[in-house]
């Protein structure tokens, strides 16, 4: 049974930064992967970065160089960096982990709102 607790979303002007963070708790297997996806309204869930176990990440397209996740093992908490944030990226932010028996988890998802 796995936790997740989110914060860090809110309202922010474009051009701005926001930094969302993600803590896993009552995990019994280590986190193999740890992933942030967003939902807006009217359109599919979409991935917007992933990061392994040993550090290597992706990014979708529309969020390259202004996105950076991380993770740090010890606290079982993944991070959002989001750096010039724009109108398109409004969304709700979920945080998502896969444990190394291939369980997953969702957190509840925190609004992230960027104003023009």
């Amino acid at each position: 049974q796995v936790q997740l607790v989110e914060s860090g979303g809110g309202l922010v002007q474009a051009g701005g930064s926001l930094r969302l963070s993600c803590a896993a708790s009552g995990s019994s297997f280590s986190l193999k992967t740890m992933a942030w996806y967003r939902q807006a309204p009217g359109k599919q869930r979409e991935m917007v970065a992933t990061i392994t176990m040993a550090g290597i990440t992706m990014y979708a397209d529309s969020v390259k160089g202004r996105f950076t996740i991380s993770r740090a093992n010890a606290k079982n908490t993944v991070y959002l960096q989001m750096n010039n944030l724009k109108p398109e990226d409004t969304a709700v932010y979920y945080c998502n982990v896969q444990n190394i028996v291939l369980q997953n988890y969702w957190g509840q998802g925190t609004q992230v709102t960027v104003s023009s």
